[in-house]
């Protein structure tokens, strides 16, 4: 049965790479449901947008919120009131606070949702412990959707506390939710990959808010974070907005905010930040089995059959490429005038069928109808004796 297989999907990819669309043009894989507005490998669906990666890893559709310059930082960043942000750019592309808890918070003007964010931090090569308190040693916290509603991952200098080091002179004991990497007081770091102080560290996060409706919970959102290329946080499920000492349970918030880093009193410095707004999946109202609104699809549906059968020339013909089309179209929108053109055209085909290929090929069209419950077994063409 294996081998059966594998050679079926041979046949399958040596055909398309003879006869382009061959295989997978019409009606191909299960048709559209209350819930999916397109079918399985539907080519009717749009396709996506383009987009590029510059030299220095920047997508193209991406919000470059720091890029090194003065100009960049005073059009994207400002304090917690919106004034200009105490944070202080370097002339070496970064921007940085300080000790003495005197910058205060440093927030994007622009505020967001859903996103993918990277971001870069570096600690001085000759970090201390400020007051022998594990927690002022590099602090600092990225906040996706600022610090009143939002969600921390914590930034701090935790190269020295792991597991392989405790119980050496070099370990620094610090709580686990607490460090490098974590989702704060919620959910520590899968594993420590940060690299020693006065090197550069590398977040890269996909954030997924909350999802309410009214006040009833649909989903917690989730929060993904790769740690200078390492997984650290997968897919993890926020269970409160980020507190100190506390749970704070999650509450509906704004559905945007900014992004905001923290001034915790200790030195650290950022640079090549950026920002890639992100679709929720909740939003997707006409594909989806979690989130899709039956009117909507059956919209798209009634849309994408319109457009398939103003393509046909003759919708009256008893061909079997007509058959095919209006099979596609039915596949969409079983009703009205597609409905009855369809089954007109099938059974003038029937009264005159093609040769047993073209027969063929006409019920294998069907066969994907008849699996789906759009039209009984019996719609199928019978092969001449």
């Amino acid at each position: 049965m294996r081998t059966n297989a594998l050679v079926g999907y041979s046949f399958l990819f040596a055909v398309s790479a003879l006869v382009p669309g061959a295989v997978f043009a019409g009606l191909y894989g299960d048709t559209p449901n209350a819930t999916h507005a397109w079918s399985v490998h539907d080519g009717n669906r749009p396709k996506p947008s383009r987009v590029t990666v510059d030299e220095k890893g920047v997508p193209s559709d991406a919000i470059v919120l720091f890029d090194g310059t003065k100009e960049s930082f005073e059009k994207n960043w400002c304090d917690g009131k919106g004034n200009p942000a105490k944070w202080i750019v370097n002339d070496d592309g970064t921007f940085s606070c300080g000790t003495g808890f005197k910058f205060g918070e440093c927030r994007t003007r622009e505020e967001f949702g859903d996103c993918q964010l990277h971001i870069e931090y570096k600690h001085p090569a000759d970090i201390t412990t400020i007051g022998g308190n594990a927690q002022m040693r590099g602090n600092s916290g990225v906040f996706l959707m600022g610090p009143k509603y939002g969600y921390e991952v914590q930034v701090l200098e935790s190269y020295y506390t792991c597991k392989e080091l405790d119980g050496t002179p070099e370990f620094i004991q610090n709580y686990a939710d607490g460090q490098a990497g974590a989702v704060y007081a919620e959910n520590p770091p899968l594993v420590n990959p940060q690299r020693k102080p006065g090197e550069w560290q590398v977040y890269d996060i996909v954030f997924h808010q909350p999802v309410w409706k009214g006040s009833k919970l649909i989903h917690p959102g989730s929060i993904t974070v790769f740690f200078n290329g390492v997984l650290v946080q997968d897919h993890w499920e926020m269970e409160g907005q980020t507190t100190h000492c506390r749970r704070r349970p999650l509450a509906p918030p704004p559905t945007k905010g900014p992004l905001s880093l923290q001034d915790h009193g200790c030195p650290v410095s950022f640079r090549n930040i950026w920002l890639r707004p992100l679709a929720s999946r909740w939003d997707n109202l006409t594909h989806s089995d979690m989130s899709a609104d039956p009117e909507k699809v059956m919209a798209e549906r009634r849309a994408t059959a319109a457009k398939l059968y103003a393509k046909i020339a003759d919708p009256k013909a008893a061909t079997a490429d007509n058959v095919k089309a209006l099979a596609e179209v039915i596949s969409y929108a079983d009703e009205g005038v597609y409905a009855a053109d369809f089954r007109n055209a099938l059974e003038a085909y029937r009264a005159k069928p093609g040769d047993a290929n073209e027969i063929k090929s006409v019920n294998n069209v069907l066969d994907v109808l008849i699996r789906n419950k759009v039209i009984p077994e019996a719609a199928k063409i019978a092969n001449p004796k």
